[in-house]
């Protein structure tokens, strides 16, 4: 070897290939050569330092801020303990939304009835025009 100054040695164990190029990681500071500088190829311990993803929370779609030098699962977890605004019970009730325009019937249906005539949202109990008193529509309603 004339030259044993130049270069470096992969630090990945599998490797430790003589390179002249060798590349230094950005998180952990090792050297490798150029099939292990990314950090899944060396299982780097610290990508997570220089990860720039911002994490959201599975349960209330709510991004996760998670500072410089923490590990996001454990941000996100903390975050379902204690901040999470989740509730399934509020969830299930947002599904009938659609109130009925009759005086006196506070049903809601999950999906908009709307009245040809007056053009009202209405429940299906009074979704004809002569169940609610349609007065939107100058022509004679038949009973058929």
């Amino acid at each position: 070897m004339e030259l044993p100054w130049l270069g470096e040695h992969c630090s990945e164990r599998a490797c430790k290939q003589l390179d002249f190029l060798p590349l230094k990681c950005d998180a952990c500071g090792e050297v490798f050569c150029k099939d292990h500088i990314r950090y899944d190829d060396h299982k780097c311990n610290s990508a997570y330092k220089k990860n720039v993803q911002v994490p959201v929370c599975p349960l209330c779609n709510t991004p996760i801020p998670v500072q410089k030098g923490e590990i996001p699962d454990v941000v996100v977890g903390a975050h379902i303990d204690k901040d999470c605004k989740y509730n399934p019970a509020q969830e299930k009730q947002k599904i009938f939304t659609n109130k009925c325009l009759k005086p006196g019937c506070k049903r809601k249906e999950m999906m908009k009835v709307l009245c040809e005539q007056c053009g009202g949202n209405f429940c299906i109990k009074h979704r004809h025009p002569l169940d609610h008193d349609c007065k939107g529509s100058s022509h004679p309603i038949s009973k058929a």
